[in-house]
């Protein structure tokens, strides 16, 4: 049966709006500048690949010299590579650890360039997200401090030791407290050495402190288990899973580990086993996380209390007063019917919640243990490290600092003048601190006011272990020399404690030698190479929740009330920035947010029936204010999904003294938040006012239409049950060639990417930055279509409209339906089409086909007609308007000599005036030919990854040779789910998707 389903990619596509149809049209807005290519073509123009062979020949250098300022170097052992010299031309790999998940970081002549997932990783090799790709970026920050500062001024390492331990003896001897303000520490050796330093310090404690709380759940779970733990969530055990707006496949705890469990049971796999889970979200804003839901209900903040309540109710047969959702008739049928579910899943079953409100989580916690979930999809036995801040503890410490009781205080890996809710109230504080010492790279909000900054090394440079889960450890060891004059907070801990070992290397090594390697009977040596110690975890046992839940109820329903003013507001981590620690990664500002597609800002998310309601336009500048009086200026997003009554802001924008690229983006949410009960609240009341401004955001949505033609297909999980190839019916239409065939009788290179597993996360599109040396050009770029990508997540709303000819004025008119509207994510990149449209149109032949079936670009042939971009109908190809590499114009983001360094050598810096789009990692398969050649044998499958492919977290993207029938993109392309896009127009893509499939079919009557 035809679909009455329509897709579109922004309100202005779905309004067709006259700015839509004259941009969208007039897909190069602008003339092209034949006078300032040509006069950078001569003599005086020094081309971008000199350009990087100057950089890399003086930043080699610069790099040395820093490193002569060091310890004695110890070399690390790379992965699967002998520990001999670097070859040049030659990648070595090494194993380390980046925020507790085990990674390998590739490098080129002593340069990391590329990050990848440790293959030895085992259940935790589950891709990267994107602030692990981007993170080598970071390396060659020149916003860093070059060398520590002492009273604002450089100073010497041997300087700043005597100022420090002068310091911390008088703090010591005075009587006054010494406080460690760090981020979560979840490594065995730098816990270590603060017990040290702790013993030549009585006085001292370490304070963990987090910008993103998650004690509510650890409280909770001390209330109802006596366990102060983050559990193990097992999404992967979950048939059927609830989220209370928890974004688990975004920015909840470990994203890329639960998207990894979450896509097993719903991946093309999972479906020729006729096995799918089932996903429910109830949420105000639209996170990545509800786009990926089977039923997602739009609810306010005030109503998520209510709706727990409800569900409690429901599943226990209690009547806990306060269970009514006024008039959200719809998520009042959805609890009722899911409740039912969950108990016919006992045992396979989870429910989850984003608040960091303990009461709220102890009600979870009576729910889960309810429907069995302990033991099986939730694990209090092998918790989760990753998070142990204590907000509670925190705002003491800020108390003792305004009472003047602390005498020192140390600031590791945390920012409080920027991330905490009373900026002026931690500043105030910290000036009756008489000695404040930072271990930051750079002077950031909280190290500018210190009297010290003990530079830290960049994580690639250092060496060290995490423990993110209980019983799985990895390492972290250093893939370069230090770039600057920096030095490893831990070891200047030691040097601080008089430690009798004061080399962090050799600590970090005696640490595992005699504490862990003896019992596994593994050597040092073993661990370089594996990069990742696990050890049998526990058995997960049931737990049984006796608490009574009457006054929980009670607190929810008040806080419920108190939210229930003026207007909700939710502030959230997004995807690219997530806490802000990473605002001046220029490929994280780019990076396009999942849901809005927004880059380099954030905004206030309103729905289009409430923003009618308040006359506000989309880009109208707003003044939100919330109940402590503070209040920021942003202009408004439009969202369709959001809950009516509500809006939303995106922590992590408004650093001030971040870097170039960071400054000054967007505007500081966190002193929204508030302190409640013991714990960090992520949800106020506010009031929003227009200001009469205006602020067009840079958003890439609708820059590449297909102008309502069909590009997505998808059925329900019953239909499919039914026929695997529901959803996916072909046309009839009559086939036209214009080019010749030819054979592939070596290999033919095609693509199969699953929708069902795709959550749009973007982890692919930093990934092919980074390997593809694409450059990044800014928020007046990006707002002018004139993004680099080469792949691209394409965002599409719909929702079924009524049967029969239903005009687009009445359609409008219900913007209630914009509520409830349902997402698909489609990575799109260059097709490599065997009929290319691209290849036809071309004077120069710079665009050619290859006989491994790959559309090839020859850059130094393209004269930049834009021919075979107009003629693209997948609209894939990208056009440089500027030689970004050295041009003043991007210095906040890779113009300069350190930046150049991350720059892969194997793929070539395209120039002004040229065409690119995706190669298909055309290096990454010569260099796996090379090796079977080298190891002479045939090429197998597996031995070729694309970037995209190895970043992806769920596996939705699948390359190989289609020649071998046994390999696994053969095996995914002979799905009856498998269609192309476009393919009506018969120019034979070379890349397949699988239909989207949802589980929306409850299995029990209402």
């Amino acid at each position: 049966m035809e679909s009455n389903k329509k897709y579109w990619k922004g309100l202005e596509e779905y309004n067709n709006t006259p700015d839509f149809v004259k941009n969208n049209k007039n897909e190069f807005a602008e003339p092209l500048p034949i006078e300032d290519v040509l006069n950078e073509a001569g003599l005086s123009t020094v081309t971008p690949r000199r350009d990087f062979l100057k950089a890399l020949g003086f930043g080699l250098g610069a790099v040395t010299l820093a490193a002569c300022q060091t310890a004695p170097i110890h070399k690390s052992i790379p992965y699967l590579v002998k520990p001999e010299e670097v070859t040049p031309g030659i990648p070595n790999y090494y194993t380390s650890s980046f925020n507790g998940q085990s990674i390998l970081v590739k490098t080129r002549e002593g340069r990391p360039i590329k990050i990848e997932p440790n293959p030895n990783a085992g259940e935790f090799n589950c891709g990267t997200d994107a602030r692990a790709q981007a993170s080598v970026l970071d390396l060659y920050d020149v916003s860093k401090l070059k060398a520590p500062l002492l009273k604002n001024e450089e100073t010497t390492w041997a300087k700043l030791d005597g100022f420090v331990k002068t310091e911390l003896a008088k703090a010591q001897a005075s009587g006054k407290k010494i406080r460690v303000v760090a981020s979560t520490v979840n490594s065995p050796s730098t816990n270590a050495v603060l017990a040290q330093f702790i013993t030549k310090y009585p006085a001292a404690k370490l304070v963990q402190y987090d910008a993103v709380s998650y004690t509510g759940i650890i409280q909770a779970n001390q209330n109802s288990f006596g366990k102060a733990v983050l559990p193990k969530y097992n999404f992967d055990k979950a048939d059927l899973i609830l989220s209370f707006g928890a974004d688990f496949l975004g920015t909840w705890i470990s994203g890329e580990e639960f998207t990894s469990q979450y896509t097993a049971n719903r991946n093309y796999k999972s479906l020729e086993s006729k096995k799918m889970s089932r996903h429910i979200q109830f949420e105000s804003g639209m996170s990545l996380t509800g786009t990926n839901a089977d039923t997602r209900v739009p609810v306010k903040l005030s109503e998520e209390g209510p709706a727990l309540i409800a569900l409690y109710n429901a599943v226990t047969g209690q009547s806990l007063p306060g269970g009514t959702l006024g008039n959200n008739t719809t998520a009042d049928k959805v609890i009722k019917l899911a409740a039912k579910e969950l108990l016919q899943n006992k045992g396979k079953a989870l429910v989850v919640c984003g608040s960091n409100d303990v009461s709220t989580q102890i009600l979870v916690n009576a729910i889960n243990a309810a429907i069995g979930s302990y033991g099986t999809t939730i694990d209090l036995d092998n918790p989760c490290y990753l998070y142990a801040g204590n907000d509670a503890e925190f705002n003491s410490l800020v108390a003792e600092m305004s009472r003047g009781e602390v005498g020192a205080v140390l600031f590791l890996n945390s920012n409080p003048v920027y991330d905490y809710i009373d900026a002026k109230k931690f500043e105030a504080a910290l000036k009756n601190v008489p000695t404040k010492i930072s271990f930051a790279d750079r002077a950031d909000e909280t190290a500018s006011l210190c009297d010290a900054i003990a530079i830290n090394h960049n994580y690639l440079e250092s060496w060290g272990d995490a423990n993110a889960y209980e019983g799985y450890y990895s390492i972290v060891q250093p893939t370069i020399n230090p770039v600057f004059n920096s030095r490893q907070a831990e070891e200047s801990l030691l040097v601080w404690a008089d430690a009798p070992v004061k080399d962090y290397y050799q600590f970090v090594r005696s640490n595992w030698e005699t504490k862990m390697l003896p019992a596994l009977g593994l050597k040092w040596n073993d661990v370089l190479e594996k990069g990742v110690i696990k050890i049998a975890p526990k058995p997960a046992a049931a737990y049984s929740f006796t608490q009574s839940v009457a006054p929980v109820a009670a607190s929810i329903l008040n806080r419920s009330k108190s939210l229930a003013k003026d207007i909700e507001l939710q502030v959230y981590e997004n995807i690219p920035m997530r806490d802000g620690k990473n605002a001046n990664n220029a490929f994280l500002q780019e990076l396009p947010d999942p849901v809005s597609k927004v880059t380099w800002d954030n905004y206030v998310a309103l729905a289009p029936k409430y923003a009618e309601k308040l006359k506000i336009k989309e880009f109208d500048v707003v003044s939100v204010k919330g109940a402590n009086g503070y209040s920021i200026d942003l202009p408004v997003l439009i969202q369709p999904g959001q809950a009516q009554g509500t809006a939303s802001i995106a922590l992590g924008y408004g650093r001030t003294k971040v870097g170039k690229a960071g400054n000054d983006v967007g505007k500081n949410a966190f002193p929204f938040v508030s302190f409640t009960n013991g714990t960090m609240q992520y949800a106020t009341s506010v009031t929003i006012t227009p200001t009469g401004g205006y602020y067009e955001l840079a958003q890439t949505q609708t820059h590449h239409s297909f102008e309502g033609r069909a590009v997505i297909k998808e059925a329900t999980f019953k239909e499919f049950l039914k026929d695997p190839a529901a959803g996916n019916e072909k046309g009839e239409h009559k086939d036209y060639d214009l080019w010749d065939q030819y054979e592939k009788p070596g290999n033919n290179w095609v693509m199969a990417i699953d929708l069902n597993a795709c959550t749009g996360c973007g982890s692919c599109v930093v990934a092919c930055n980074v390997e593809n040396n694409i450059p990044v050009v800014g928020r007046d770029e990006v707002r002018r279509r004139r993004e680099m990508h080469w792949i691209r997540i394409d965002r599409y709303y719909s929702y079924e409209t009524p049967a029969g000819d239903v005009t687009k004025e009445k359609e409008i008119a219900n913007l209630e339906d914009l509520d409830h509207v349902s997402v698909v994510h489609q990575p799109m990149l260059c097709q490599h089409c065997d009929h290319a449209p691209c290849e036809t149109v071309c004077p120069v032949l710079a665009t050619v086909h290859s006989s491994d079936g790959l559309n090839h670009m020859a850059y130094n042939r393209c004269v930049g007609t834009r021919y075979c971009a107009n003629n693209c109908p997948y609209k894939v190809r990208r056009f440089n308007w500027f030689n970004y590499w050295n041009d003043s114009r991007f210095d906040n983001y890779l113009n300069n000599e350190f930046t150049q360094l991350v720059l892969n050598p194997d793929v070539t810096a395209r120039s002004r005036g040229v065409m690119e789009k995706c190669s298909m990692c055309i290096q990454r398969i010569q260099a796996g030919k090379l090796e079977a050649k080298l190891q002479k044998r045939p090429l197998k499958d597996g031995d070729i990854k694309m970037a995209c492919q190895e970043a992806c977290s769920a596996n939705a993207i699948i390359f190989g040779d289609s020649n071998d029938p046994n390999s696994e993109v053969s095996k995914a392309l002979r799905s009856e789910r498998i269609y192309y896009v476009l393919e009506e127009i018969n120019v034979k893509p070379g890349i397949g998707y699988m239909t989207k499939i949802r589980n929306t079919d409850t299995k029990v009557q209402a």
